[in-house]
Protein backbone atom coordinates (compact mmCIF):
# COMPACT_ATOMS: atom_id res chain seq x y z
CA UNK A 1 0.00 0.00 0.00
CA UNK A 2 0.94 3.73 -0.75
CA UNK A 3 0.32 6.57 0.57
CA UNK A 4 1.43 10.35 -0.24
CA UNK A 5 -0.14 13.82 0.60
CA UNK A 6 0.09 17.43 -1.13
CA UNK A 7 -1.53 20.40 -0.66
CA UNK A 8 -3.67 22.82 -2.70
CA UNK A 9 -6.10 25.47 -1.56
CA UNK A 10 -10.23 25.74 -2.21
CA UNK A 11 -11.41 29.25 -2.81
CA UNK A 12 -14.38 30.34 -1.07
CA UNK A 13 -15.32 34.08 -2.39
CA UNK A 14 -11.72 35.78 -2.34
CA UNK A 15 -10.27 33.96 0.68
CA UNK A 16 -9.00 30.45 0.10
CA UNK A 17 -8.62 26.93 2.56
CA UNK A 18 -5.73 25.25 2.36
CA UNK A 19 -6.90 21.44 1.18
CA UNK A 20 -4.93 18.53 1.67
CA UNK A 21 -4.67 16.03 -1.23
CA UNK A 22 -4.00 12.68 -0.03
CA UNK A 23 -3.57 9.88 -2.14
CA UNK A 24 -4.18 6.07 -1.22
CA UNK A 25 -2.65 3.16 -3.50
CA UNK A 26 -4.59 -0.47 -2.60
CA UNK A 27 -4.43 -3.77 -3.88
CA UNK A 28 -7.39 -4.58 -6.35
CA UNK A 29 -9.10 -3.75 -9.45
CA UNK A 30 -7.64 -0.56 -11.11
CA UNK A 31 -10.21 2.35 -9.92
CA UNK A 32 -9.47 6.00 -9.56
CA UNK A 33 -11.72 7.48 -6.74
CA UNK A 34 -12.21 11.23 -5.86
CA UNK A 35 -13.35 12.08 -2.38
CA UNK A 36 -13.92 15.16 -0.79
CA UNK A 37 -17.07 17.24 -1.72
CA UNK A 38 -15.70 17.78 -5.51
CA UNK A 39 -17.94 19.74 -8.21
CA UNK A 40 -18.57 18.55 -11.79
CA UNK A 41 -15.06 20.57 -13.13
CA UNK A 42 -13.26 18.41 -10.32
CA UNK A 43 -14.39 15.58 -10.81
CA UNK A 44 -13.51 15.43 -14.65
CA UNK A 45 -9.83 16.10 -12.98
CA UNK A 46 -9.46 12.16 -12.61
CA UNK A 47 -9.05 11.83 -17.10
CA UNK A 48 -6.93 14.87 -17.17
CA UNK A 49 -4.88 13.34 -14.81
CA UNK A 50 -4.35 10.02 -15.77
CA UNK A 51 -4.04 11.31 -19.62
CA UNK A 52 -1.38 14.06 -18.03
CA UNK A 53 1.00 11.87 -16.65
CA UNK A 54 1.14 9.03 -18.87
CA UNK A 55 1.98 11.62 -21.44
CA UNK A 56 4.63 13.08 -18.98
CA UNK A 57 6.66 9.68 -19.52
CA UNK A 58 5.46 8.30 -16.30
CA UNK A 59 3.79 4.63 -15.45
CA UNK A 60 0.12 5.22 -14.06
CA UNK A 61 -0.67 3.02 -11.15
CA UNK A 62 -2.78 -0.25 -12.29
CA UNK A 63 -4.39 -0.15 -8.43
CA UNK A 64 -7.37 0.72 -6.99
CA UNK A 65 -6.65 4.34 -5.99
CA UNK A 66 -8.46 6.95 -3.74
CA UNK A 67 -8.05 10.55 -3.90
CA UNK A 68 -9.50 12.61 -0.29
CA UNK A 69 -9.71 16.24 -0.18
CA UNK A 70 -9.96 17.32 3.22
CA UNK A 71 -11.37 18.97 5.05
CA UNK A 72 -14.28 17.08 3.45
CA UNK A 73 -16.87 19.75 4.29
CA UNK A 74 -15.52 22.48 1.88
CA UNK A 75 -16.79 22.72 -1.31
CA UNK A 76 -14.12 22.31 -3.91
CA UNK A 77 -14.43 23.50 -7.40
CA UNK A 78 -11.87 24.21 -10.47
CA UNK A 79 -9.51 22.76 -12.11
CA UNK A 80 -6.62 24.17 -9.97
CA UNK A 81 -6.28 21.00 -8.15
CA UNK A 82 -4.97 19.30 -11.33
CA UNK A 83 -1.45 19.33 -10.62
CA UNK A 84 -1.60 18.36 -6.80
CA UNK A 85 -3.82 15.24 -7.55
CA UNK A 86 -1.12 14.25 -10.21
CA UNK A 87 2.14 14.79 -7.59
CA UNK A 88 -0.11 12.86 -4.97
CA UNK A 89 -0.67 9.95 -7.04
CA UNK A 90 2.68 10.16 -8.13
CA UNK A 91 4.02 10.25 -4.22
CA UNK A 92 1.48 6.88 -3.32
CA UNK A 93 3.50 5.08 -6.68
CA UNK A 94 6.86 6.59 -5.59
CA UNK A 95 7.64 7.83 -8.71
CA UNK A 96 8.60 10.72 -6.41
CA UNK A 97 9.51 11.16 -2.89
CA UNK A 98 6.41 12.11 -0.81
CA UNK A 99 8.39 13.57 1.85
CA UNK A 100 9.31 15.87 -0.52
CA UNK A 101 5.46 17.49 -1.46
CA UNK A 102 3.85 17.42 2.01
CA UNK A 103 4.09 20.65 2.65
CA UNK A 104 4.12 22.50 -0.72
CA UNK A 105 1.03 24.15 -2.19
CA UNK A 106 0.73 22.96 -5.78
CA UNK A 107 -1.90 25.11 -7.69
CA UNK A 108 -2.57 24.53 -11.71
CA UNK A 109 -4.96 22.87 -14.07
CA UNK A 110 -3.00 19.79 -16.38
CA UNK A 111 -3.61 19.77 -20.23
CA UNK A 112 -3.66 15.80 -21.71
CA UNK A 113 -0.01 16.84 -22.91
CA UNK A 114 1.07 17.27 -19.66
CA UNK A 115 0.93 21.18 -20.00
CA UNK A 116 0.51 23.02 -16.79
CA UNK A 117 -2.02 25.28 -17.45
CA UNK A 118 -3.05 28.58 -15.20
CA UNK A 119 -6.32 29.43 -13.60
CA UNK A 120 -7.42 32.40 -12.16
CA UNK A 121 -7.64 32.92 -7.96
CA UNK A 122 -3.97 32.36 -7.46
CA UNK A 123 -2.94 35.56 -5.22
CA UNK A 124 -5.83 35.23 -3.06
CA UNK A 125 -5.07 31.35 -3.00
CA UNK A 126 -1.31 31.87 -2.48
CA UNK A 127 -2.39 34.68 0.37
CA UNK A 128 -4.03 31.23 2.01
CA UNK A 129 -0.91 29.37 1.76
CA UNK A 130 1.19 32.01 3.63
CA UNK A 131 -1.31 32.69 6.48
CA UNK A 132 -1.63 28.75 6.98
CA UNK A 133 1.86 28.55 7.34
CA UNK A 134 3.20 27.12 4.02
CA UNK A 135 6.52 28.44 2.41
CA UNK A 136 6.37 26.74 -1.00
CA UNK A 137 3.83 27.09 -3.67
CA UNK A 138 4.34 25.83 -7.28
CA UNK A 139 2.36 27.45 -9.92
CA UNK A 140 2.13 27.57 -13.39
CA UNK A 141 5.11 29.97 -15.33
CA UNK A 142 2.82 32.40 -16.54
CA UNK A 143 1.33 32.88 -12.62
CA UNK A 144 4.84 33.29 -11.51
CA UNK A 145 4.46 36.56 -10.97
CA UNK A 146 1.24 37.17 -9.66
CA UNK A 147 2.52 34.99 -7.31
CA UNK A 148 5.35 36.21 -6.20
CA UNK A 149 3.17 39.43 -4.83
CA UNK A 150 3.07 37.35 -1.43
CA UNK A 151 6.22 37.72 0.53
CA UNK A 152 7.74 35.36 2.62
CA UNK A 153 6.73 32.36 0.30
CA UNK A 154 9.07 30.90 -2.36
CA UNK A 155 7.86 30.52 -5.61
CA UNK A 156 8.12 28.30 -8.18
CA UNK A 157 6.66 28.59 -12.02
CA UNK A 158 6.64 25.31 -13.77
CA UNK A 159 5.53 25.15 -17.84
CA UNK A 160 4.91 20.70 -17.67
CA UNK A 161 4.31 18.37 -15.31
CA UNK A 162 7.25 16.66 -16.56
CA UNK A 163 9.14 19.31 -15.25
CA UNK A 164 7.95 19.51 -12.00
CA UNK A 165 9.09 15.50 -11.77
CA UNK A 166 12.56 15.95 -12.62
CA UNK A 167 12.67 18.85 -9.94
CA UNK A 168 11.44 16.92 -7.33
CA UNK A 169 13.02 13.70 -8.46
CA UNK A 170 16.30 15.66 -8.69
CA UNK A 171 16.98 14.65 -12.60
CA UNK A 172 17.71 16.55 -15.22
CA UNK A 173 15.24 19.41 -15.99
CA UNK A 174 14.03 18.97 -19.76
CA UNK A 175 13.65 22.05 -21.79
CA UNK A 176 10.10 23.18 -22.61
CA UNK A 177 9.61 24.30 -26.07
CA UNK A 178 7.49 27.82 -26.15
CA UNK A 179 4.79 28.48 -28.05
CA UNK A 180 4.65 29.67 -31.23
CA UNK A 181 4.73 33.50 -31.20
CA UNK A 182 2.58 34.09 -34.32
CA UNK A 183 -0.63 33.00 -32.63
CA UNK A 184 -1.80 34.23 -29.14
CA UNK A 185 -0.52 31.86 -25.60
CA UNK A 186 -3.63 28.98 -24.97
CA UNK A 187 -2.27 28.71 -22.31
CA UNK A 188 -3.63 32.35 -20.89
CA UNK A 189 -7.10 31.72 -21.80
CA UNK A 190 -8.01 29.92 -18.41
CA UNK A 191 -7.12 33.36 -16.64
CA UNK A 192 -10.17 35.37 -18.70
CA UNK A 193 -13.59 34.74 -18.27
CA UNK A 194 -15.56 35.03 -21.95
CA UNK A 195 -17.94 38.85 -21.34
CA UNK A 196 -15.81 40.37 -18.27
CA UNK A 197 -13.07 42.41 -18.37
CA UNK A 198 -13.99 45.51 -20.68
CA UNK A 199 -17.42 44.21 -21.56
CA UNK A 200 -18.27 44.23 -17.55
CA UNK A 201 -17.91 47.57 -17.41
CA UNK A 202 -14.34 48.11 -16.59
CA UNK A 203 -12.12 50.29 -18.06
CA UNK A 204 -9.03 52.61 -17.49
CA UNK A 205 -8.68 56.05 -17.27
CA UNK A 206 -7.90 56.20 -20.99
CA UNK A 207 -10.10 56.64 -24.17
CA UNK A 208 -9.14 55.16 -27.46
CA UNK A 209 -5.07 54.86 -28.54
CA UNK A 210 -4.49 55.52 -25.69
CA UNK A 211 -5.59 59.07 -24.86
CA UNK A 212 -5.78 60.15 -21.65
CA UNK A 213 -9.08 61.47 -20.05
CA UNK A 214 -8.04 65.40 -18.40
CA UNK A 215 -10.55 67.14 -16.23
CA UNK A 216 -9.04 70.06 -18.79
CA UNK A 217 -11.30 68.56 -21.26
CA UNK A 218 -14.58 69.73 -19.34
CA UNK A 219 -16.03 72.86 -20.33
CA UNK A 220 -17.10 75.08 -17.23
CA UNK A 221 -18.47 73.22 -14.40
CA UNK A 222 -16.94 74.98 -11.77
CA UNK A 223 -18.93 73.30 -9.21
CA UNK A 224 -19.33 69.71 -10.26
CA UNK A 225 -15.56 70.11 -10.76
CA UNK A 226 -14.81 71.20 -6.94
CA UNK A 227 -17.43 68.52 -6.01
CA UNK A 228 -15.35 65.61 -7.64
CA UNK A 229 -12.08 67.02 -6.02
CA UNK A 230 -13.84 66.58 -2.51
CA UNK A 231 -15.49 62.98 -3.51
CA UNK A 232 -11.66 61.99 -4.61
CA UNK A 233 -9.70 63.56 -1.73
CA UNK A 234 -12.59 62.17 1.28
CA UNK A 235 -13.92 58.70 -0.52
CA UNK A 236 -17.25 60.32 -0.84
CA UNK A 237 -20.22 59.47 -2.89
CA UNK A 238 -21.29 61.81 -5.47
CA UNK A 239 -24.68 62.22 -7.14
CA UNK A 240 -24.80 64.61 -10.54
CA UNK A 241 -28.07 65.63 -11.69
CA UNK A 242 -28.61 67.89 -14.85
CA UNK A 243 -29.84 67.69 -18.28
CA UNK A 244 -29.05 65.59 -20.97
CA UNK A 245 -25.18 66.20 -22.70
CA UNK A 246 -24.35 68.67 -19.46
CA UNK A 247 -21.29 66.28 -19.08
CA UNK A 248 -21.90 64.18 -16.13
CA UNK A 249 -20.76 61.30 -17.57
CA UNK A 250 -17.98 63.15 -18.84
CA UNK A 251 -16.92 64.30 -15.37
CA UNK A 252 -17.32 61.26 -13.41
CA UNK A 253 -15.02 59.34 -16.60
CA UNK A 254 -12.80 62.03 -15.22
CA UNK A 255 -12.38 60.98 -11.47
CA UNK A 256 -9.77 58.00 -11.58
CA UNK A 257 -7.32 60.30 -12.78
CA UNK A 258 -7.51 62.34 -10.20
CA UNK A 259 -7.35 59.15 -7.24
CA UNK A 260 -4.00 58.55 -5.90
CA UNK A 261 -2.14 54.88 -6.53
CA UNK A 262 -3.24 52.51 -4.60
CA UNK A 263 -1.24 51.67 -1.67
CA UNK A 264 0.66 48.01 -1.31
CA UNK A 265 -2.18 46.83 0.74
CA UNK A 266 -4.47 48.29 -1.35
CA UNK A 267 -3.34 46.97 -4.65
CA UNK A 268 -3.11 43.18 -3.15
CA UNK A 269 -6.65 43.60 -1.97
CA UNK A 270 -8.15 44.75 -5.70
CA UNK A 271 -5.83 41.96 -7.23
CA UNK A 272 -6.83 39.21 -5.25
CA UNK A 273 -10.71 40.29 -6.72
CA UNK A 274 -9.80 40.85 -10.19
CA UNK A 275 -7.93 37.61 -10.32
CA UNK A 276 -10.48 34.91 -8.79
CA UNK A 277 -12.90 37.17 -11.31
CA UNK A 278 -11.13 36.51 -13.98
CA UNK A 279 -10.27 39.98 -15.29
CA UNK A 280 -6.81 39.95 -14.52
CA UNK A 281 -5.29 41.05 -17.28
CA UNK A 282 -1.92 39.06 -18.33
CA UNK A 283 1.62 40.26 -17.90
CA UNK A 284 0.08 42.75 -15.22
CA UNK A 285 0.18 40.97 -12.23
CA UNK A 286 -0.35 43.76 -9.67
CA UNK A 287 -3.41 46.50 -9.98
CA UNK A 288 -1.68 49.63 -9.09
CA UNK A 289 -4.54 52.39 -10.21
CA UNK A 290 -7.86 52.67 -8.59
CA UNK A 291 -10.46 50.50 -10.76
CA UNK A 292 -13.45 51.81 -12.74
CA UNK A 293 -16.52 50.18 -13.15
CA UNK A 294 -19.27 51.30 -15.01
CA UNK A 295 -22.39 48.52 -15.42
CA UNK A 296 -25.24 48.95 -17.74
CA UNK A 297 -28.46 50.53 -16.28
CA UNK A 298 -30.19 46.94 -17.65
CA UNK A 299 -27.82 45.54 -14.24
CA UNK A 300 -29.39 42.37 -11.86
CA UNK A 301 -28.99 42.48 -8.49
CA UNK A 302 -27.20 39.56 -8.62
CA UNK A 303 -24.35 41.11 -10.98
CA UNK A 304 -24.44 44.22 -9.02
CA UNK A 305 -24.32 42.93 -5.43
CA UNK A 306 -22.56 39.17 -6.66
CA UNK A 307 -23.69 35.83 -7.09
CA UNK A 308 -23.82 33.33 -9.81
CA UNK A 309 -24.33 29.40 -9.73
CA UNK A 310 -22.56 27.81 -6.91
CA UNK A 311 -20.59 29.55 -4.56
CA UNK A 312 -21.70 33.86 -5.05
CA UNK A 313 -18.74 35.07 -7.34
CA UNK A 314 -17.76 38.96 -6.72
CA UNK A 315 -20.20 41.38 -8.36
CA UNK A 316 -19.33 45.08 -9.57
CA UNK A 317 -19.27 46.03 -6.30
CA UNK A 318 -16.18 44.28 -5.31
CA UNK A 319 -14.79 44.81 -8.72
CA UNK A 320 -15.17 48.46 -7.84
CA UNK A 321 -13.05 47.51 -4.51
CA UNK A 322 -10.97 50.76 -3.72
CA UNK A 323 -11.72 52.33 -6.38
CA UNK A 324 -15.14 53.76 -8.43
CA UNK A 325 -18.48 52.19 -9.62
CA UNK A 326 -20.26 54.79 -11.64
CA UNK A 327 -24.10 54.21 -12.38
CA UNK A 328 -25.14 56.28 -15.33
CA UNK A 329 -28.68 57.10 -15.53
CA UNK A 330 -29.01 55.90 -12.44
CA UNK A 331 -33.05 56.20 -12.07
CA UNK A 332 -33.02 53.35 -14.95
CA UNK A 333 -31.72 50.20 -12.97
CA UNK A 334 -34.14 48.26 -10.99
CA UNK A 335 -34.87 49.58 -7.57
CA UNK A 336 -34.06 46.41 -6.41
CA UNK A 337 -30.99 46.46 -7.72
CA UNK A 338 -30.01 49.96 -6.47
CA UNK A 339 -31.40 50.00 -2.79
CA UNK A 340 -29.19 46.54 -2.22
CA UNK A 341 -26.50 48.79 -2.67
CA UNK A 342 -27.21 50.36 1.05
CA UNK A 343 -25.46 47.97 3.12
CA UNK A 344 -22.42 47.80 1.07
CA UNK A 345 -22.65 51.99 1.33
CA UNK A 346 -21.91 51.64 5.03
CA UNK A 347 -20.18 48.59 5.56
CA UNK A 348 -17.48 48.52 2.69
CA UNK A 349 -18.41 44.57 2.19
CA UNK A 350 -20.96 42.49 1.08
CA UNK A 351 -22.43 38.61 2.45
CA UNK A 352 -24.01 36.95 -0.01
CA UNK A 353 -25.82 33.88 1.21
CA UNK A 354 -26.88 31.23 -1.21
CA UNK A 355 -27.66 27.24 -0.71
CA UNK A 356 -24.03 26.49 -1.38
CA UNK A 357 -23.00 29.08 1.20
CA UNK A 358 -22.05 32.03 2.32
CA UNK A 359 -19.29 34.57 1.37
CA UNK A 360 -18.22 37.62 1.95
CA UNK A 361 -16.69 40.19 -0.71
CA UNK A 362 -14.98 43.38 -0.06
CA UNK A 363 -16.99 46.06 -1.27
CA UNK A 364 -15.36 49.45 -0.31
CA UNK A 365 -15.79 51.97 -3.23
CA UNK A 366 -16.61 55.15 -4.41
CA UNK A 367 -19.81 55.85 -5.85
CA UNK A 368 -20.65 58.10 -8.53
CA UNK A 369 -24.39 58.47 -9.79
CA UNK A 370 -25.72 60.03 -12.84
CA UNK A 371 -29.34 61.03 -13.28
CA UNK A 372 -31.15 63.35 -15.14
CA UNK A 373 -34.03 65.40 -13.50
CA UNK A 374 -37.32 63.33 -15.23
CA UNK A 375 -37.73 61.15 -18.23
CA UNK A 376 -37.10 63.47 -21.23
CA UNK A 377 -34.10 65.47 -19.35
CA UNK A 378 -35.93 68.82 -19.48
CA UNK A 379 -37.50 69.50 -16.92
CA UNK A 380 -34.66 71.64 -15.39
CA UNK A 381 -34.27 73.64 -18.26
CA UNK A 382 -36.51 76.91 -18.30
CA UNK A 383 -38.63 77.34 -21.84
CA UNK A 384 -36.99 73.63 -22.92
CA UNK A 385 -40.53 72.29 -23.34
CA UNK A 386 -40.54 69.40 -21.11
CA UNK A 387 -44.11 67.57 -21.32
CA UNK A 388 -43.20 65.32 -18.33
CA UNK A 389 -46.32 65.48 -16.11
CA UNK A 390 -45.69 66.42 -12.49
CA UNK A 391 -46.94 62.79 -11.47
CA UNK A 392 -44.55 61.15 -13.48
CA UNK A 393 -41.39 63.48 -12.40
CA UNK A 394 -41.79 62.35 -8.95
CA UNK A 395 -42.25 58.82 -10.25
CA UNK A 396 -39.25 58.97 -11.65
CA UNK A 397 -37.10 60.76 -8.54
CA UNK A 398 -38.98 58.52 -6.44
CA UNK A 399 -36.57 55.71 -7.77
CA UNK A 400 -33.40 57.09 -6.55
CA UNK A 401 -35.08 56.52 -2.97
CA UNK A 402 -34.51 58.36 0.51
CA UNK A 403 -32.32 55.79 2.55
CA UNK A 404 -29.84 55.31 -0.72
CA UNK A 405 -29.85 59.15 -0.95
CA UNK A 406 -28.92 59.75 2.62
CA UNK A 407 -25.95 57.82 1.68
CA UNK A 408 -24.56 60.35 -1.10
CA UNK A 409 -22.33 63.50 0.45
CA UNK A 410 -22.49 65.19 -2.24
CA UNK A 411 -25.46 66.40 -4.64
CA UNK A 412 -24.37 68.60 -6.96
CA UNK A 413 -26.39 70.24 -9.77
CA UNK A 414 -24.65 69.86 -13.58
CA UNK A 415 -25.89 72.81 -15.33
CA UNK A 416 -25.93 73.16 -19.30
CA UNK A 417 -22.86 73.98 -20.76
CA UNK A 418 -22.82 77.61 -21.95
CA UNK A 419 -22.12 79.15 -25.52
CA UNK A 420 -19.13 81.38 -23.53
CA UNK A 421 -18.11 77.74 -21.78
CA UNK A 422 -17.41 76.48 -24.95
CA UNK A 423 -15.80 79.15 -27.25
CA UNK A 424 -12.28 79.23 -27.49
CA UNK A 425 -10.16 79.11 -24.51
CA UNK A 426 -13.57 79.76 -22.22
CA UNK A 427 -14.50 78.41 -19.20
CA UNK A 428 -11.11 75.61 -19.00
CA UNK A 429 -10.47 74.24 -15.73
CA UNK A 430 -7.74 72.85 -14.43
CA UNK A 431 -5.82 70.19 -15.74
CA UNK A 432 -5.93 66.33 -14.04
CA UNK A 433 -2.36 66.67 -12.46
CA UNK A 434 -2.99 69.78 -11.11
CA UNK A 435 -6.30 68.50 -9.20
CA UNK A 436 -4.41 65.19 -8.57
CA UNK A 437 -1.61 66.58 -6.46
CA UNK A 438 -4.27 68.67 -4.26
CA UNK A 439 -5.95 65.60 -3.88
CA UNK A 440 -3.03 63.49 -2.72
CA UNK A 441 -1.51 66.12 -0.30
CA UNK A 442 -5.31 66.11 1.30
CA UNK A 443 -5.15 62.72 1.83
CA UNK A 444 -1.98 62.16 3.12
CA UNK A 445 -2.91 65.19 5.93
CA UNK A 446 -5.63 62.83 6.78
CA UNK A 447 -3.80 59.91 6.76
CA UNK A 448 -1.05 61.81 8.97
CA UNK A 449 -4.37 62.73 11.64
CA UNK A 450 -5.74 59.09 11.21
CA UNK A 451 -2.59 57.06 12.11
CA UNK A 452 -2.79 54.34 14.29
CA UNK A 453 -6.24 54.02 13.66
CA UNK A 454 -8.02 51.77 10.69
CA UNK A 455 -9.26 54.17 8.80
CA UNK A 456 -7.16 55.78 6.25
CA UNK A 457 -9.90 58.42 4.42
CA UNK A 458 -12.24 60.65 6.08
CA UNK A 459 -15.35 58.90 4.39
CA UNK A 460 -14.28 55.79 6.81
CA UNK A 461 -14.24 57.90 10.43
CA UNK A 462 -17.51 56.62 12.27
CA UNK A 463 -19.65 59.17 13.61
CA UNK A 464 -18.41 58.06 17.10
CA UNK A 465 -15.13 59.68 16.68
CA UNK A 466 -16.38 62.63 14.89
CA UNK A 467 -18.00 63.55 17.88
CA UNK A 468 -15.00 63.09 20.50
CA UNK A 469 -11.83 62.77 19.35
CA UNK A 470 -11.87 64.70 15.91
CA UNK A 471 -13.92 67.76 17.09
CA UNK A 472 -14.47 70.69 14.80
CA UNK A 473 -13.91 74.22 15.92
CA UNK A 474 -16.15 75.53 18.61
CA UNK A 475 -19.38 76.77 16.92
CA UNK A 476 -18.92 75.31 13.57
CA UNK A 477 -21.75 73.30 13.74
CA UNK A 478 -24.53 75.38 14.68
CA UNK A 479 -25.97 75.42 11.17
CA UNK A 480 -25.76 71.82 10.61
CA UNK A 481 -27.44 71.21 14.48
CA UNK A 482 -30.20 73.92 13.41
CA UNK A 483 -30.68 71.48 9.92
CA UNK A 484 -31.18 68.35 12.35
CA UNK A 485 -33.46 69.86 14.77
CA UNK A 486 -36.08 70.83 11.54
CA UNK A 487 -36.04 67.34 10.36
CA UNK A 488 -33.90 68.15 6.81
CA UNK A 489 -31.09 66.19 8.59
CA UNK A 490 -30.88 63.09 9.93
CA UNK A 491 -27.89 61.26 12.29
CA UNK A 492 -25.92 59.95 9.69
CA UNK A 493 -26.34 62.93 7.92
CA UNK A 494 -24.83 64.67 9.95
CA UNK A 495 -22.26 62.54 10.38
CA UNK A 496 -21.54 62.37 6.87
CA UNK A 497 -21.50 66.53 6.82
CA UNK A 498 -18.61 66.32 9.47
CA UNK A 499 -16.65 63.52 7.24
CA UNK A 500 -17.07 66.24 4.04
CA UNK A 501 -16.32 69.44 6.59
CA UNK A 502 -13.02 67.85 7.57
CA UNK A 503 -12.30 67.13 3.55
CA UNK A 504 -12.93 70.43 3.07
CA UNK A 505 -10.42 71.60 5.45
CA UNK A 506 -7.75 68.96 4.80
CA UNK A 507 -7.71 70.54 0.97
CA UNK A 508 -7.42 74.17 2.13
CA UNK A 509 -5.09 73.08 4.77
CA UNK A 510 -6.95 73.91 7.68
CA UNK A 511 -5.94 72.11 11.02
CA UNK A 512 -9.86 71.36 12.01
CA UNK A 513 -12.68 72.64 9.91
CA UNK A 514 -14.81 75.90 11.22
CA UNK A 515 -18.10 77.31 10.17
CA UNK A 516 -17.08 77.90 6.51
CA UNK A 517 -16.26 74.41 5.81
CA UNK A 518 -19.31 72.80 7.44
CA UNK A 519 -21.24 75.41 5.78
CA UNK A 520 -19.87 74.09 2.40
CA UNK A 521 -20.28 70.84 3.11
CA UNK A 522 -24.06 71.57 4.13
CA UNK A 523 -24.78 73.21 0.69
CA UNK A 524 -22.86 70.09 -1.07
CA UNK A 525 -25.07 67.88 0.73
CA UNK A 526 -28.58 69.88 0.35
CA UNK A 527 -27.96 72.18 -3.15
CA UNK A 528 -29.10 74.91 -1.04
CA UNK A 529 -26.58 78.06 -1.05
CA UNK A 530 -25.30 79.22 2.53
CA UNK A 531 -23.66 83.10 2.38
CA UNK A 532 -20.27 83.16 0.72
CA UNK A 533 -20.00 80.72 -2.45
CA UNK A 534 -18.67 77.16 -2.12
CA UNK A 535 -15.73 77.68 -4.62
CA UNK A 536 -14.44 80.57 -2.21
CA UNK A 537 -14.77 78.01 1.16
CA UNK A 538 -13.52 75.03 -0.40
CA UNK A 539 -11.05 76.12 -2.55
Amino acid sequence: MGFARACSVALVGVEGVVVEVQADLEPGVAAFTLVGLPDKSLVESRDRVRAAVTNSGAQWPQKKLTVGLSPASVPKSGSGFDLAVACAVLGAAERIDPAGIADVVMIGELGLDGQVRPVRGVLPAVLAAAEAGYHHVVVPEQTAGEAALVPGVSVLGVRSLRQLIAILSDEPVPDEPAGLQSRPDTLLAGLMVPGSGFGAGLAPAQGPGGYAKDLSDVAGQSRPRKALEIAAAGGHHLLLSGPPGAGKTMLAERLPGILPPLTRREALEVTAVHSVAGILPPGEPLVSTAPYCSPHHSATMQSLIGGGNGLPKPGAVSLAHRGILFLDEAPEFSVRALDALRQPLESGHVVVARAAGVVRLPARFLMVLAANPCPCGRHSLGGAGCECPPSLIRRYQARLSGPLLDRVDLRVEVEPVTRADLAEGGGRGEPTAVVADRVREARARAAGRLAGTPWTTNSEVPGHELRTRLLAAPGALMAAERDMERGALTARGLDRVLRVAWTVADLRGADRPDASDVAAALELRTGVQRGVPMNARAS
